[in-house]
């Protein structure tokens, strides 16, 4: 039972998403956006019967509107269906009276509905939200700044039949040339775009690749003990001696010269060889 708060599209990638299952009339999600013929048949953008309005909030652009040449009723509307045809709340916009309805419509049919003449820039973006309480129907120029249009005390359906809503964008004219409706970024502001193409490559060149180092370093440290670092120095010392000498012989012997003796008288008991006599 996911609220319809958790639906959201901008319609960005002209795939219709399984999200719209229900959908039927020959919608096409065209240009960025959920595109509905307004023909004589019926057509809508609609979701399974399995989402929950309860507590929710909603909004949606309103991009395109239909005209109302040729016809003598034109419309789209934003809408989200109980689980009982007919019974249903949403805003409806017709071509033929301009005007924008916030509507609660039981039967198919509202008498209490607000009814506002539609403008283009203050009705560009519609909300839808469930409090718990009651039910606010609001509009905004740009889909920030909203003003409240109408307030009802919540229907009894939409909190017995969690999981049983449905929500439906859809469109219908009774005669008149066929045209269309066309709604963008449901529950959404972001508008960025989602591109699909196709490239021949072609390299002319060789593709070096630089590799760029990533260094992690974690490290948690505890020391029970002194630590002491010794450190080793290795070296390696060429080098290229040369060496010249020159050596000389002194051929008069050791120079006495400067050594003095000092001799006494030899005293009896004394033997005394030469040169003492």
């Amino acid at each position: 039972m996911p609220s319809l708060s958790t639906l959201i599209d901008n319609f960005n990638d002209n795939v219709i998403g399984p999200n719209w299952g229900n959908s039927y009339g020959g919608v096409t999600e065209t240009g960025g956006r959920a595109r509905i013929p307004c023909g004589l048949g019926y057509a809508g953008y609609q979701t399974a019967y399995s989402w929950t309005l309860a507590g929710a909030t909603i909004y949606v652009q309103l991009a395109t509107v239909p005209s109302g040449v040729g016809a003598t009723e034109a419309y789209c509307g934003l809408l989200v269906n109980s689980g009982t045809d007919g019974t249903r709340l949403g805003f409806i916009y017709s071509a033929i009276t301009g005007l924008l309805r916030c509507t609660n419509e039981v039967g198919y049919y509202d008498p209490d509905a607000v009814s506002l003449t539609y403008s283009g820039t203050d009705h560009k973006w519609l909300r839808l939200r469930e409090d718990g309480t009651s039910v606010y129907w609001d509009t905004s120029p740009d889909g920030t700044t909203w003003t409240n249009r109408r307030t009802l005390a919540t229907p009894a359906w939409v909190t017995t039949g969690i999981g049983t809503c449905a929500l439906d964008m859809s469109a219908h004219r009774d005669a008149g040339a066929a045209d269309y409706a066309e709604w963008d970024n449901f529950n959404t502001l972001s508008d960025g775009a989602v591109w699909t193409a196709a490239a021949s490559l072609t390299a002319d060149g060789a593709v070096v690749s630089t590799a760029v180092p990533i260094y992690l370093s974690a490290a948690s440290l505890t020391a029970d003990g002194g630590c002491a670092a010794a450190t080793i120095l290795a070296g390696q010392i060429g080098a290229t001696l040369d060496a010249a000498s020159e050596l000389g012989a002194d051929s008069t012997g050791p120079d006495n010269n400067d050594v003095d003796f000092a001799v006494g008288r030899p005293q009896t008991g004394w033997m005394v060889s030469a040169p003492w006599r």
